[in-house]
């Protein structure tokens, strides 16, 4: 709770009074009631599709309501656009990553608010508020780093420097943690609890339900774009969250595994993988994994610990050092991705938005995007035969969308994930691989996804999944991989481990990783 919590500051600062928003027959919101209080933090949680980021877009001046109002200090505004409610103190930190990867850190921050001296842009003052709050956020990167140059979370990160440098009364955070480490994640917490105790209101979006209750002092719940349910959240857990929001207990959402392992279709052996980001060191030294038929494998592991990296090096994406890559026999270890995915093996990659979605391309051209070949005749493709398949593939992973030729960017974040996994259905994999395949998105999603991956995996495909979350990895699957610096950790049975157990695995000490000069690590701990 912050500190303000039971405080004296609990006058409304901003609020919203019946606003619907309509996109032509879909009702986004119906009448929605919803108010800030001044140093104090919303959380605001529901379904994807729930209405929250209309809500949130509505109150930051990117959209306007169908009808209602906005009031901020008791008095009806319209903010026309973002720049004009940043004016009036209101910012928000998007869902989506809205940088120029092709500009520096400094230039991102400032970009349509620059420091000007005289007709010229102040470089040197633009660089020393940059840099002011990089270390405030405790990431002292050089501020003319290029944006694309950053990992995500580094993004991630220059995305709320930006938005604490508007010094907005009202901060709207949707999915500020998303790409973080539980560092960065305790850094921004600590960020927020200095902003309320100045007075600053936070909105907080966020499909970690834990950090909601971490670290807000109030819970809205919208579904269907209505408010079912408030309350403050010191009077709340999280199965009473969980039941507000898709109306059935957290147990529910995720399928039963425990299936019959078949014959090894998959066999990774001592693969060791550079760090892209550092090519003088390892991120993957000597992992050992076997994935067998009709069998869901987990793995877990801390931020840093090569969980990403191995699963890329599996598809084709970062280069093998050393191992080897098997699918039912047929050594992939130095194959291309497209002869990966012609083997039947193919990744569903952590960044959906960066590396699995082509924004200018609908719906049904996204997902049929990796299996065209399976439609080309000749210089032509069958469309009919490509629809069919598509409409299937929509129905199998349950996406809700209008139509096959409707925007991607229309869709929700979960909505937009079941492309990229369904897309990676239409090539038939006998392997399929997911990093992270839940990030961003809510329960029911993520519920439907696990399905998914047990659906799958009964039906003979070998499922290998990479997460961060320790309930995803300990309902989700057959059997744990816990790596830690680069190795397998542990192996485990979900069924026989609980969470302190996990934790306690994944957060092995171990020597600081090799480098690539010296490729030659100590045998890890076996999977079988």
């Amino acid at each position: 709770m912050t500190a303000t919590a039971t405080g004296a500051a609990t006058d409304v600062v901003m609020r919203a009074r019946e606003v619907a928003k309509v996109y032509g027959g879909t009702h986004a919101l119906r009448g929605v009631d919803f108010e800030v209080r001044r140093g104090h933090v919303t959380a605001l949680i529901g379904e994807n599709g729930a209405g929250k980021s209309t809500l949130m877009k509505i109150l930051a001046g990117v959209e306007q309501p169908t009808a209602g109002t906005i009031e901020l200090d008791g008095e009806p505004v319209t903010f026309a656009s973002p720049t004009e409610a940043v004016a009036h103190g209101v910012a928000i930190i998007h869902q989506e990553l809205n940088l120029c990867p092709n500009l520096s850190i400094a230039d991102n921050i400032f970009v349509g608010r620059e420091r000007t001296r005289g007709a010229f842009v102040d470089d040197k003052v633009q660089r020393d508020a940059a840099t002011e709050l990089l270390e405030h956020l405790e990431e002292p990167i050089d501020p003319r780093t290029l944006v694309g140059d950053l990992r995500l979370g580094q993004q991630q990160l220059i995305e709320i420097a930006r938005a604490l440098s508007e010094e907005a009364r009202v901060l709207i955070m949707d999915e500020p943690t998303s790409a973080l480490s539980a560092t960065e994640v305790h850094v921004l917490f600590r960020v927020i609890r200095e902003l309320t105790a100045r007075g600053v209101s936070i909105i907080y979006i966020s499909h970690h339900l834990d950090e909601c209750l971490e670290i807000a002092d109030h819970a809205v719940i919208l579904r269907d774009g209505n408010v079912v349910a408030q309350a403050p959240m010191s009077e709340v857990d999280m199965g009473w969250i969980i039941t507000q929001m898709v109306g059935r207990e957290e147990g529910a959402l995720f399928a039963p595994m425990a299936h019959d392992p078949g014959e090894p279709l998959l066999e990774i052996s001592d693969l060791i993988v550079a760090d892209p980001d550092s090519p003088e060191r390892l991120a993957v030294r000597g992992v050992s994994v076997t994935v067998h038929a009709g069998e869901v494998v987990g793995v877990y592991g801390l931020m840093g610990a090569g969980r990403t990296e191995l699963l890329e090096a599996v598809a084709g994406r970062n280069p093998v050092l050393g191992g080897r890559i098997v699918l039912e026999g047929r050594d992939l270890t130095h194959a291309s991705v497209s002869e990966r995915i012609d083997a039947g093996l193919i990744l569903v990659p952590e960044d959906r938005q960066r590396d699995g979605l082509v924004p200018a391309l609908s719906v049904g051209r996204n997902m049929a995007l990796a299996a065209v070949s399976r439609f080309v005749r000749g210089m032509f493709v069958r469309a009919k035969d490509e629809r069919g398949a598509v409409d299937e593939a929509s129905r199998v992973v349950r996406v809700k969308a209008a139509s096959q030729d409707a925007p991607i960017g229309s869709l929700s974040g979960g909505n937009q994930q079941k492309v990229v996994i369904g897309r990676a259905l239409l090539t038939q994999p006998r392997v399929l691989v997911l990093d992270e395949p839940t990030r961003g998105i809510d329960v029911g999603a993520k519920a439907d996804i696990f399905a998914l991956m047990a659906a799958e995996a009964r039906n003979g495909i070998g499922v290998l999944f990479a997460t961060s979350e320790v309930g995803e990895v300990l309902h989700a699957c057959d059997r744990i991989v816990v790596m830690a610096r680069g190795r397998v950790s542990a192996v485990l049975d979900p069924r026989e481990v609980d969470r302190e157990q996990l934790m306690a695995a994944s957060d092995v000490s171990v020597p600081d990783l090799a480098t690539t000069s010296n490729p030659n690590p100590p045998t890890t701990t076996e999977d079988e």
